[in-house]
């Protein structure tokens, strides 16, 4: 560790706000050419220091999930892996995350699902095993309580709590099934988000129960709307990511953070290719 830098250390235990914002943002510089040295004050004995430190580590890589997440949405086109998207979301939400341990847990899941499905040829049924195994089984569940909260449109969060939003519970239901071989697709209907496997439509928010076109136009009724056959069409990746940070765009409107907000709303309108109006 060079002399700057534990010259900088010393004065992360001075009283003094001012100075320790300094401080912190002369850090960030050197974190970012030289991780090593953040790392190692991160791991000191004196509280204070390491507390500071892990900020700066934590802002850093906030900037960095940010950057990778502009870039996936600049280079996406059409081709757009919805998965991939979502845990890059998942850094920019929670930047000091660390995601291996839940992406085993989705391929863990996937390799039991296989074993359940593999030999099953009916639409219809493969639906129903995969809403016993994670509707009923595992409990995973629509999150009415607390619906318009950031950690919905979190896949971490998802997957430790068992409980999201239509459109991110269609996404997990969407990523384990893929792993056995099952295409999930997205069905953007307004005001509700369901899936769809060949002809069958089923609704993970609700434990992943089977719809009729009946229960469809229901929904629809409640928006006052008539159902159409483009209402059933499959959502593309971009519609699918699109539609997750219009989720969180309300999300931020609602608990006034105007500055997430814009961040949200300069990648809806990269993605969608026009402006969207304020």
């Amino acid at each position: 560790m060079g002399s700057t830098t534990l010259a900088l250390a010393k004065l992360l235990s001075d009283d003094d706000p001012d100075t320790i914002r300094l401080v912190k943002e002369q850090l960030t510089v050197i974190g970012e050419d030289n991780p090593s040295a953040l790392q190692e004050l991160a791991n000191a004995d004196d509280a204070r220091v390491s507390f500071h430190a892990r900020d700066v580590l934590t802002h850093i890589d906030g900037c960095r999930a940010e950057d990778d997440f502009n870039l996936l949405c600049l280079l996406s086109g059409e081709i757009l892996d919805i998965e991939e998207a979502a845990w890059a979301l998942a850094k920019v939400i929670d930047p000091s995350a660390s995601l291996l341990d839940f992406r085993d847990q989705i391929n863990d899941w996937g390799s039991e699902f296989l074993e359940r499905v593999a030999c099953v040829t009916d639409n219809a049924e493969r639906v129903q095993l995969l809403s016993e195994f994670l509707g009923e089984e595992l409990e995973i569940r629509g999150n009415s309580v607390q619906y318009y909260c950031e950690e919905n449109s979190h896949l971490p969060y998802i997957i430790e709590t068992r409980m999201g939003i239509p459109i991110t519970l269609t996404l997990l239901y969407q990523m384990v099934a893929a792993r056995a071989g099952m295409k999930i697709e997205g069905i953007n209907l307004p005001g509700h988000f369901i899936a769809r496997h060949g002809d069958v439509f089923f609704d993970p928010f609700h434990g992943g129960r089977i719809l009729s076109r009946a229960d469809i136009e229901q929904i629809l009724i409640r928006q006052g709307m008539e159902l159409r056959d483009f209402h059933l069409l499959p959502a593309n990746s971009r519609q699918f990511l699109l539609r997750i940070l219009a989720n969180l765009l309300y999300v931020y409107d609602l608990a006034g953070d105007k500055e997430k907000r814009a961040r949200i709303k300069s990648w809806m309108e990269v993605l969608a290719g026009a402006t969207i109006n304020k």
